[in-house]
């Protein structure tokens, strides 16, 4: 799980540091003129687009993740609660071997 967390933290990262790229280019895109200041312009609005677009695909596959995780964990909630009872009765079962082999108690 701390995988999982840690792969969307950088992917969150990256699409800031995307957005933050953006903002600079839209900063130096002030500084041009003419011709090249409406294709700096297109370009960039077309890095907006395919951000968003970006963000838009990765919040909805979070969402089916997390869902799917969350639906794989109520299926195996009952068979780890089974499956704790059945070590806490093998560690009781071993305690009392332990007691017998050693002279303390009877079977």
């Amino acid at each position: 799980m701390t995988a999982k967390k840690s792969a969307f933290e950088e992917i969150e990262r990256l699409l800031k540091d995307i957005g933050t790229k953006i903002d600079e280019l839209i900063e130096k895109g002030k500084e041009a003129s003419g011709g090249a200041k409406k294709e700096f312009e297109e370009k960039i609005e077309e890095l907006k687009e395919n951000k968003e677009n970006l963000e838009r695909d990765f919040h909805k596959k979070r969402r089916r993740f997390d869902q799917k995780l969350k639906n794989k964990k109520k299926q195996a909630e009952p068979k780890l609660k089974k499956s704790g009872e059945h070590l806490k009765e093998a560690l009781k079962q071993v305690s009392k071997a332990i007691k017998v082999f050693f002279g303390k108690g009877s079977y």
